[in-house]
């Protein structure tokens, strides 16, 4: 069984999930210029003080695609329960841009700037997300299913699922990993060395297996 203090989903509310992830910040400065990649690619930024809608609102206003996956929170206050739209995980936001682009937008807050990349270990760069990973990622995430379910440490055991991809509905051209969370056939989409989302119940007719 998956152990529920690995999940970030609707119903636990804020503040109780694990929210451990990526590597940790590092300075823009001084990044071999093997990383630097020539066009825009999917990169992670990790935004401190929960400011991740502002930055998000900010590159959004100069045309720039970024995506911060968002779930349903309940909160009750009062004795009255309200539902509300927050960051699924905290602190992140991706963002489709160039490495100098990003690199001239975090130097613009200057020294105290709650903008910084995460870093991927193996090769020493910022970290970016497969161009279909992160496309197939927003799908699922997008729909704001109650349902939905966020993971952020992924196990050997759910990896081993059944590699299939979604033929019809909200889904359709989603791949992904067959996996079983409270008796609920879902789709599991990763980012590799990140997080995954999995999506709610999946009718076994609407996938079709692949290699």
């Amino acid at each position: 069984m998956l152990d529920d203090a690995l999940l970030l989903d609707s119903t636990r509310p804020v503040g109780t999930a694990n929210n451990t992830l990526g590597c940790p910040e590092r300075s823009s400065q001084g990044v071999p210029s093997s990383c630097q990649a020539p066009a825009s690619s999917w990169y992670v930024l990790r935004v401190s003080y929960s400011r991740e809608l502002k930055v998000k609102a900010l590159l959004d206003q100069r045309g720039v695609r970024t995506f911060v996956p968002m779930i349903w929170r309940k909160k009750t206050e009062g004795g009255m329960t309200e539902r509300k739209l927050v960051p699924a995980v905290g602190n992140l936001c991706f963002v489709h841009w160039t490495r100098p682009a990003i690199d001239d937008f975090i130097r613009g807050y200057g020294d105290s700037s709650p903008v910084h990349y995460y870093w991927d270990r193996t090769s020493g760069c910022p970290m970016t997300v497969p161009e279909k990973a992160m496309e197939d990622f927003i799908k699922v995430s997008s729909s704001m299913d109650e349902d939905l379910i966020y993971i952020t440490q992924i196990s050997d055991k759910l990896r081993e699922g059944q590699s299939v991809k979604v033929k019809h509905g909200p889904f359709a051209g989603v791949t992904g990993k067959i996996v079983r969370i409270r008796k609920s056939r879902r789709i599991m989409v990763e980012l590799p060395g990140m997080l995954a989302v999995v999506s709610a119940y999946v009718k076994p007719e609407n996938v079709e297996i692949i290699d």
